[in-house]
């Protein structure tokens, strides 16, 4: 009886360390570049460098968005595309709520209720004219400029209440600084399901108006 408690317990500690270690292990994938302009603990002003990424538009709750997103946009990344070529995985994983621009106002922005924007960063080795097309035409590839953006990193899960949580203490810093900023919150994941909570990085991104 104590042998099977011991091996039981032995298996544990094995998953516990394998969870530890493959998380970070398998995050360690491209990803952004970017300049740091100010930094105040987790919360930094980013200047990011141009990139181009595949991006999918998902309609439901935030949960089920990123996760019907991800298979997507997986599916393009592994091969379902023109030339069936992989292309490399990178991260982070981003999400923000799709809004629309009004015609007649293009500074204010009206939402479209449910409606989610899910998107990969694409390798830099890639340019719009070199990235294999994708055969699902609901992912669309784009180009985007070089962005400036507040951001607040942190660790534990994607749950709706922890993103909320870290959005307050972002927004406070950009009103206690005075910050001007255009459009949505951005949510990045860094790691695959798998890893700890306590391992994982995590950010709300909010873009700086130029």
């Amino acid at each position: 009886m104590r042998t099977k408690w011991k091996i039981s317990i032995l298996i544990i500690v094995i998953i516990l360390i394998g969870a530890i270690s493959v998380g970070p292990i398998m995050s360690n994938v491209e990803t952004p570049g970017y300049e740091v302009m100010q930094s105040q603990d987790k919360i930094e002003i980013r200047q990011f460098k141009p990139m181009v990424i595949a991006e999918v538009k998902i309609s439901g709750h935030r949960e089920k968005a990123i996760s019907e997103g991800f298979r997507v946009l997986a599916d393009y990344i592994f091969g379902n595309n023109i030339v069936q070529q992989t292309i490399a995985m990178t991260a982070p994983v981003q999400q923000q709520a799709s809004r629309k621009i009004a015609m007649t106002s293009p500074t204010q922005l009206q939402s479209e209720k449910d409606s989610w924007l899910v998107s990969f960063v694409m390798p830099s080795e890639y340019s719009l004219d070199t990235l294999p097309k994708p055969t699902n035409n609901r992912i669309n590839i784009k180009r985007i400029p070089s962005k400036k953006f507040v951001t607040i990193t942190f660790s534990g899960t994607n749950s709706n209440e922890n993103l909320k949580i870290h959005e307050k203490k972002l927004e406070k810093f950009i009103r206690a600084k005075n910050i001007s900023v255009t459009g949505t919150s951005k949510y990045a994941f860094y790691n695959p399901p798998w890893t700890l909570p306590l391992m994982r990085r995590n950010e709300v991104m909010i873009e700086v108006q130029q």
